[in-house]
C-alpha cells in the first residue's frame, strides 16, 4: 500500500492477491480452449460457427454467475461464493471431457465451457467490489491491477498450452486440465479470510435502493442479452417463438416491481451499453485471434503474438495511476484514447501479411484494449456507489453475455461468411463441392453457407503440399479472416464516439470525479 492510498482493511494485500490469482485461473483456462479449438474443428468437424457458439458459452454463463452473484454477495458474504465458484470449476472439467464422439462432443463441449464461465462469473462478483471497497480512492488504479491478472493468466495458459501440446504431446485434455492449478491456488489464498463490506452494504442500503440506479433503462440492456441466450437455449426445448423475449419481459417486470418502476439513470444505461461493445471487440476478438493469426501465419507464430498482446496487457494494467496523475487523463480520457488505439490496431491487423508487421499492428490494438474492461467497473464504482456490487456486476454479466452471443459468434459467423464468399468468387466450382451442410447465422443477419471445418482444417495441415483446390481453400480462409478483422475494427470506433461524448458531458458537469453516496440524487 502507499500513504497515498491506505487500504480500508489490514488484510487488503491479501484478498488483492487472491483476486488477483482467481482471475488468473479464468484467464489460463480461457487460453487453453483458444488454443484447443484447431483440435475441437478436426476431432469434431466444427464450423467456426459452431466453435463461436461454444466460445460464447464460455461467456454467457459468466452473465449468470456474476449477475446472480452480485445481486447476493452483499446478504450472504463472499466466502461462500468463492466456494461455489471452485465447485463450478472442478465440474466444468468433468463436463468438458466428457465430450468423445462428434455426436455429444458439442452438449458436452458447450456445457463445460457454460459451467467454467459461471464460476469465473462468481469470482468477478467477488473480486471487483472487494476491490473496490477496499481502495475507494484508487478504483481505477487497484482494478487494472486486479485484472492484469487475466492477460497474464493467457500467457500462462498459452505457453501451457505451447508445451503440453507442441512439445510433450498431450491431447486437448490433458492441456486443458493445467487451468486447475491456479484454481487449487486462489482457494488456498481467499481459504480463513476476514471481508469487508461494500460502502452501501456498510449504510444499511435495501437491496430496491441497490437496483434503483439500475432501474429498467439498464436492466434492459441485459434482459436483451438474455432474452437471445434463453430464446437460443430454451427455445429449441420448449418449441415455443420468442420464448427468450417472455422470460426476459417477466424479468424485466420483476426489475420494475422491486424498484417500483425506477426508470434508473441514464448515463448507466450508456454506459451499460458500451460494455456490451467491449466485451463484443476484447473477449469476442480474443477468443478468435490466435486460430486467425495462426491461419495468417504458423499455429506457432499465432501463439507468440497472443502471448505478446496479452503481456503488453498485463504491464500497461499496473500503469493507469501514472497515467491519471501524470498524464492528467481521466478515466474517461484513457477510454477515448484506448478506442482510437484499438479501432487503429485492428485496422492495420487486417492488411498484416508479414509477422513483423502483426507484431505492431497488433501491439497498437493491445494497447487500446488494456484499459478498457477495468476502467468501466472503476466508472461505475465512482459514479454509483448506491448500487454496491449490483450495478458494477451486472455491468459485468452485460460484458461476459456480450461477448458469448454478439462477439465470439459475431466472429465466427463473419470468419464463415467472408471465407464462402472469397472461395465463391475466386473458385466456384471448389465453393460447392466444399460447403458445410448447415448454414451459419447470426442474430438477425442472413444465413451464411459456410465451407466445412474438416475441410478447411484438412486444406491448412496439407500446406504446400495440397491440391490446388485446397490451396484455394486456404486462401478464401486468409481473406475472410482479414476481412473479419477489418470489419471487427469498427466496434471501438463506435465506442470511441461515445466515449468522447461522456467527455464532453462530465466537462459541462464540471469535471469528472468520484461521488459519495449521500451525493446520489
Amino acid at each position: 500500500m502507499t500513504d497515498e492510498q491506505p487500504s480500508v482493511v489490514p488484510n487488503a494485500k491479501r484478498l488483492l492477491w487472491a483476486g488477483f490469482m482467481a482471475i488468473l485461473a479464468a484467464g489460463v483456462g480461457f487460453a487453453l480452449r483458444g488454443g484447443i479449438f484447431g483440435a475441437w474443428k478436426a476431432a469434431y468437424a466444427f464450423t467456426d460457427g459452431q466453435l463461436g457458439a461454444i466460445g460464447g458459452a464460455g461467456f454467457s454463463g459468466f452473465c449468470f454467475g456474476i449477475i446472480i452473484g452480485g445481486v447476493i454477495v452483499d446478504k450472504i458474504g463472499y466466502g461462500k461464493l468463492v466456494a461455489v465458484a471452485l465447485a463450478g470449476h472442478i465440474l466444468s472439467a468433468v463436463v468438458t471431457f466428457g465430450a468423445s464422439t462428434p455426436e455429444n462432443a458439442y452438449g458436452f463441449l458447450y456445457w463445460g465451457m457454460f459451467i467454467f464461465a459461471f464460476a469465473n462469473g462468481t469470482l468477478e462478483a467477488v473480486a471487483n467490489p472487494l476491490v473496490a471497497t477496499i481502495f475507494p480512492k484508487q478504483r481505477t488504479h487497484y482494478l487494472n491491477i486486479l485484472h492484469a491478472s487475466w492477460p497474464l493468466g493467457m500467457v500462462v495458459g498459452a505457453a501451457a498450452s505451447y508445451l503440453l501440446g507442441s512439445v510433450l504431446g498431450l491431447g486437448w485434455k490433458g492441456q486443458l486440465a493445467f487451468y486447475l492449478v491456479p484454481t487449487v491456488a486462489y482457494a488456498v489464498m481467499f481459504m480463513g479470510q476476514t471481508f469487508p463490506k461494500s460502502e452501501a452494504a456498510e449504510k444499511g442500503a435495501s437491496f430496491s435502493e441497490m437496483f434503483k440506479d439500475v432501474g429498467i433503462l439498464g436492466s434492459l440492456v441485459a434482459c436483451y442479452l438474455l432474452s437471445i441466450f434463453l430464446g437460443n437455449v430454451l427455445g429449441p426445448v420448449f418449441n415455443i417463438p420468442n420464448l427468450g423475449l417472455y422470460l426476459a419481459g417477466i424479468l424485466l417486470i420483476a426489475v420494475g416491481v422491486i424498484t417500483r418502476f425506477s426508470i434508473g439513470s441514464l448515463l448507466l444505461f450508456v454506459l451499460f451499453v458500451t460494455h456490451a461493445l467491449v466485451g463484443a471487440v476484447e473477449l469476442g476478438t480474443d477468443s478468435w485471434i490466435e486460430a486467425i493469426t495462426g491461419n495468417l501465419f504458423t499455429a506457432d507464430q499465432g501463439k507468440a503474438l497472443f502471448i505478446w498482446t496479452s503481456a503488453i496487457m498485463f504491464g500497461l494494467r499496473f500503469c493507469a495511476h501514472w497515467i491519471e496523475t501524470k498524464l492528467g487523463l481521466s478515466p474517461i480520457g484513457i477510454l477515448v484514447t484506448s478506442a482510437l488505439l484499438a479501432f487503429g490496431g485492428l485496422q492495420l491487423a487486417s492488411g498484416m501479411n508479414s509477422f513483423a508487421v502483426a507484431l505492431f499492428a497488433l501491439g497498437i490494438y493491445a494497447l487500446g484494449k488494456t484499459f478498457f474492461w477495468p476502467t468501466m467497473l472503476a466508472v461505475v464504482g465512482d459514479r454509483f456507489p448506491r448500487s454496491g456490487a449490483v450495478a458494477m456486476s451486472i455491468m459485468g454479466g452485460i460484458g461476459m453475455l456480450s461477448a458469448g452471443l454478439i462477439g465470439g459468434p459475431g466472429l465466427g459467423y463473419a470468419k464463415d461468411r467472408f471465407t464462402g464468399e472469397a472461395l465463391q468468387a475466386s473458385a466456384p466450382a471448389v465453393y460447392a463441392a466444399n460447403k458445410a451442410k448447415d448454414e451459419s447465422k447470426f442474430l438477425f443477419l442472413a444465413p451464411a453457407t459456410a465451407v466445412a471445418g474438416d475441410k478447411v482444417q484438412a486444406a491448412k495441415d496439407a500446406g504446400d503440399k495440397g491440391t490446388a483446390d485446397q490451396k484455394a481453400i486456404v486462401a478464401a480462409n486468409q481473406a475472410g479472416d482479414r476481412a473479419t478483422l477489418k470489419a471487427d475494427s469498427f466496434i471501438p470506433l463506435g465506442m470511441a464516439a461515445i466515449y468522447l461524448l461522456l467527455l464532453f458531458y462530465f466537462k459541462s458537469i464540471g469535471g469528472y470525479r468520484a461521488l459519495k453516496i449521500e451525493e446520489q440524487v
